[in-house]
């Protein structure tokens, strides 16, 4: 049992309506890099691109905020 072309083209209209048009390549992309990222690895070469970390801070984190001095007058 092969998949033929018009089994190729049910398979496309079904993703094209799941995912909508914009998102494919979105979806195509993070596919890709994952499948990239199993291989290196299965292979054990994880060593030689370390993860990018991003610089920006997280909105989740507090923000250094200077000490204010409390002076007591009632």
């Amino acid at each position: 049992m092969s998949i033929g072309p018009l089994e190729i083209g049910i398979l496309l209209v079904i993703v094209l309506l799941v995912f909508g048009a914009k998102r494919i390549p979105e979806v195509g992309g993070s596919l890709g890099k994952g499948i990239r990222d199993f291989g290196r690895g299965i292979k054990g070469d994880d060593d030689d691109d370390p993860p990018q970390v991003d610089a920006a801070p997280a909105e989740d984190a507090p923000a250094s905020r200077p000490t204010a001095s409390h002076s007591s007058s009632n």
